[in-house]
């Protein structure tokens, strides 16, 4: 997954002004106590991350 789609779906489903702030602050236990900029920052996987939200967040399976 390219990172213009994985952003995308964060504005998709946070709003574009609180995917972000998400982002940025919110550390889930699904990336190793990373945040999503942390994460990819550490060269994961996009689409890793999006699932890891995903799963942390219960996004619907139609924005999945």
């Amino acid at each position: 997954m390219r990172l213009t789609v994985f952003w995308q779906r964060m504005a998709n489903h946070f709003g574009a002004a609180y995917a972000d702030s998400f982002a940025r602050d919110h550390v889930m236990s699904e990336l190793g106590g990373r945040t999503v900029h942390e994460a990819l920052d550490a060269g994961w996987n996009a689409k890793d991350v999006w699932r890891a939200v995903c799963r942390a967040m219960e996004v619907p399976e139609d924005r999945r």
